[in-house]
């Protein structure tokens, strides 16, 4: 019997067709609304702005929603697989992110970039760095062909990972970075945009299946949140660009310098986590996912604390967004590659 070719939806599939129009609408919006777009900046609490962090909370959410923690169960079933995952995103991944973004911004870049824009750049990247992706690793293990048991646990696990680890990482790296910032604000950005909507994706996700069943929730439910977690995507991106469009048609290049050490991280996980996975006879469809999700990031969550700590202008916001418009193309370039490399 012929199998249905696994396929990417198609929003997810022209997302980085959506930031760029993004950033024409939000470059477009600034430019008309001018001293308006301050006012919206000005709408914050505790350094975080209440548009943005609805807009982010509605994107987070529905990936919460998803998330079967009955899954943990199944972590003894494979140790090997689930270690790799866990070595790779804590240990390994956070601190490969800082060091790329420390050579190319401070060292390499240096005749192009002001320290502090310099300096920027570079806490944007480690909060890529130091959230691994909790979401489209689900598209990218189903389009490689890997085990959708296992994306799951290692995605369940990763979550209640990054609820102990990712505030400790992202201080640490960011202080020896030279870089100052509240712990307060920090805390406030993992509460609102991680435990709240977690615990009421959780909630949700108990009592509709006890209500409707598992089939209606995941036939029904899931497909119809999905859009509004893209809506909320890109209207945050528009947000984003209406207030770095000035500093982007000032700094066009800044762009590909940002692009480049984010796009050599992917690469470099996603090879360093297949050649551990092979070192330890993972069979492929647990070698593929373990891959994929050390070398995306919860893109969501980074963008959602750089504008908390930096603010929307920020070069660390941009940076994260720049994290946005690569990530799609090179994931479904790693796909391809995982797919030419299978084994049995």
């Amino acid at each position: 019997m012929n199998q249905t070719a696994p396929t990417i939806g198609f929003f997810e599939k022209y997302l980085t067709a959506w930031v760029l129009l993004c950033i024409a609408v939000g470059i477009g919006l600034g430019e008309l609304a001018g001293s308006g777009m301050q006012r919206i900046a000005d709408l914050e609490i505790n350094h975080v702005n209440i548009p943005v962090a609805i807009l982010i909370w509605l994107m987070i959410y529905p990936m919460m929603v998803q998330i079967d923690f009955g899954s943990i169960a199944r972590v003894g079933r494979d140790v090997k697989g689930l270690s790799l995952t866990v070595v790779v995103n804590w240990v390994i991944k956070p601190f490969t992110m800082a060091f790329f973004a420390w050579l190319f911004f401070s060292k390499l870049y240096s005749a192009w970039l002001e320290p502090e824009l310099a300096q920027e750049y570079i806490a944007g990247a480690i909060l890529l760095g130091a959230a691994p992706c909790t979401a489209m690793v689900f598209v990218w293990s189903y389009l490689s062909g890997g085990d959708p048991n296992y994306t799951l646990v290692q995605v369940s696990v990763n979550d209640l990972i990054l609820l102990v680890l990712f505030v400790p990482i992202v201080q640490f790296l960011l202080g020896i970075t030279g870089i100052t910032i509240p712990m307060n604000v920090l805390v406030t950005s993992v509460l609102v945009f991680v435990v709240i909507p977690l615990i009421a994706g959780y909630i949700t996700n108990r009592w509709l299946i006890r209500a409707r069943g598992e089939a209606w929730f995941k036939a029904r439910f899931l497909p119809a949140l999905k859009p509004l977690s893209i809506a909320a995507l890109l209207l945050t991106l528009v947000l984003l660009f209406a207030f770095q469009g000035q500093k982007i048609l000032a700094n066009p290049f800044h762009i590909l310098l940002i692009a480049i050490p984010l796009a050599l991280q992917t690469y470099f996980i996603f090879f360093l986590t297949w050649k551990g996975g092979r070192m330890l006879k993972l069979p492929y469809r647990t070698c593929a996912p373990a891959s994929m999700i050390g070398a995306s990031n919860f893109f969501e969550l980074s963008v959602a604390v750089a504008i908390a700590l930096f603010g929307l202008n920020s070069g660390a916001a941009l940076a994260t967004v720049v994290g946005v418009l690569i990530e799609v193309p090179i994931m479904l370039h790693l796909v391809r590659i995982a797919k030419g490399w299978r084994y049995e």
